[in-house]
């Protein structure tokens, strides 16, 4: 099989407007990047304000492997298979970062005959999205610095500021950096550091956003630091920065529209990761995907522990959404390796099904965690070159077994739309199933208890322990009225611990909360566990060492 890049290369893409008016898009909605891809205006929802909306699907997964269960070609897959069975459907992604794409995951468009397409744009630079989101973090950071050193009129404590700088790669260099060196023209000396754009909390606002003024609203009451008089916040507002901040994303924030292979419509909007952020695309193109179609098919990063968990307790509360299924993707490769055996072509054949019995732990518990939000789960096993059938069915009849409504085989990587209409069909009936929708936690519950809800009902902690810098910034945000704020929970992806070597379904540990940051102006708290990291760094083999131009100029290695 041609790798993914040659497929995309080598499709021949439907101009961005048949795609735009095929799914009732008017011309003046649409802006062209070029020929495929298109922001769409925002004013859309005001038009199609009477148009029923379409059913929400969240595609969420099992704890994967570094190398990725193949989540977004899933979703790519669904998305073309309701096709194949008649139905109107509309994927939402989140826009692909720099820092993955030439680090250890590679791109974030889908693979194979499963993905969206053009691929080696939406993969690099796209239509300049997170670009501008670092640009408009980083004009406040420096306009912060600015005011500390023409005379502090708002006396900021420059031991108290919390404003970190932004960039779109993994470079872990810059985690923690001192700056304002080399005398006063440079300003005041003091230790900060970068985030990845995708974990900046300008991220985060657009990705909740419904609209250009609560964007402005929203940006202004970003935390940047505290005075040292009292320790009043000091905000973008009063920085002044935030009007010039949402002029750099008044294009940002309408979504971008392109295409599956078979000729679906997508959205794919905003970055944020689901280990160091709320790891969902955005609320606006949520809804506007839930009236263009009939199904819309989002992807919430990571297990369902991480992403899931935000879109449920932070997207639909913020958004009013109720989701209508989610489908949890499983591979065979995952879930040996969670059962104590990682790929071996040595293996036979009685140790590999041992290893799928054993490691099924894993998505029962996460179907567990489907389950207490009150939606149908469809289990979804990605068929990967290697995989028996013997093992698929296996995985199959032990996921009915734990009382989902439907599991189905993935083949969409290799057949397109077809090989993923069983698991289309499964997901239209398990959207007509009888939907208690909840959030986990109430607005009213504590700082603590939020937090400890999802440590205990989610992951599986007996309890959570708290450092010293932690309990100081809870009673600090109770006193400054934020103790309604939802929990956005940072940790690493690898384990349903903060520990990324304790696989499988861990039980009696406790969950070490070292930090937790106000992001005000997206409206959540942030927790930090265990080591997790705001700014990834490159591995000793990242995929930029395979990615080049050939004699003709065209790219390669990208995956």
């Amino acid at each position: 099989m041609k790798s993914s890049l040659e497929i995309a290369q080598e499709h021949e893409l439907i101009p961005i407007d048949k795609i735009a008016e095929s799914c009732g898009l008017l011309p003046e909605e649409i802006e062209p990047y070029g020929r495929y891809k298109a922001k769409i205006d925002l004013s859309v929802l005001d038009r199609m304000a009477s148009v029923p909306n379409g059913k929400i699907v969240c595609v969420a997964g099992m704890t994967p492997t570094r190398a990725g269960e193949g989540k977004t070609t899933t979703l790519v897959g669904l998305t073309q298979g309701l096709g194949a069975i008649g139905k109107r459907s509309v994927a939402c992604l989140r826009e692909p970062s720099l820092g993955p794409v030439f680090g250890v995951k590679g791109g974030a468009a889908g693979g194979g005959l499963t993905q969206v397409v053009p691929m080696e744009d939406l993969n690099l630079h796209f239509t300049g999205d997170i670009h501008a989101i670092g640009a408009a973090n980083n004009l406040l950071a420096a306009m912060l610095d600015a005011s500390i050193l023409h005379g502090n009129p708002h006396k900021i404590d420059a031991l108290r500021v919390g404003w970190r700088r932004a960039l779109d790669m993994n470079d872990r260099a810059l985690r923690q950096t001192s700056i304002g060196l080399g005398g006063r023209a440079n300003g005041y000396p003091r230790e900060t550091g970068f985030d990845i754009t995708a974990a900046s909390e300008v991220m985060a606002i657009m990705a909740v956003a419904r609209d250009l003024h609560d964007l402005r609203a929203r940006l202004g009451r970003i935390t940047v630091a505290h005075s040292f008089d009292g320790g009043k916040p000091i905000t973008a507002e009063d920085l002044g920065a935030a009007g010039a901040m949402t002029v750099l994303l008044k294009d940002a924030i309408k979504p971008n529209l392109v295409q599956t292979l078979e000729g679906q419509p997508c959205l794919m909007h905003c970055g944020p990761f689901a280990n160091i952020a709320h790891g969902n695309n955005s609320l606006v193109a949520d809804l506007i995907g839930m009236k263009m179609g009939d199904y819309v098919v989002t992807e919430s990063g990571f297990g369902s522990d991480m992403g899931m968990e935000k879109f449920f307790d932070i997207v639909c509360r913020f958004g009013e959404l109720t989701p209508s299924a989610v489908v949890l993707v499983t591979t065979v490769r995952a879930i040996k390796h969670h059962g104590g055996m990682d790929d071996d072509p040595r293996a036979d054949r009685q140790r590999g099904l041992s290893a799928i019995e054993a490691g099924m732990a894993n998505v029962r518990r996460h179907i567990g965690i489907v389950a207490q939000y009150g939606v149908p789960c469809v289990v979804a096993v990605n068929r990967m070159q290697g995989d028996t059938n013997e093992e698929v069915e296996l995985v199959k009849r032990l996921a009915k077994e734990a009382g989902v409504f439907g599991a189905e085989v993935n083949e969409g990587f290799a057949k397109g739309g077809a090989g993923a209409a069983a698991l289309a069909e499964a997901v239209v009936a398990a959207c007509e199933q009888p939907n208690g929708f909840r959030p986990l936690y109430a607005d009213a519950d504590s700082i603590p208890d939020k937090i400890e809800a999802i440590a205990t009902k989610v992951y599986g902690a007996s309890s959570v322990f708290y450092y010293p810098e932690a309990e100081k910034k809870i009673g600090q945000f109770i006193a400054d009225g934020l103790g309604h704020f939802p929990i956005c929970m940072a940790k690493t992806h690898l384990s349903l611990s903060s520990d990324p070597l304790l696989l499988g379904a861990p039980e009696n540990f406790t969950l070490p909360v070292r930090d937790i940051r106000a992001y005000t102006g997206a409206g959540w708290l942030v927790s930090l566990c265990g080591d997790i990291m705001q700014m990834p760094g490159l591995g000793k083999e990242p995929a930029a060492l395979d990615i080049d131009i050939d004699a003709d100029g065209k790219t390669v290695g990208l995956f």
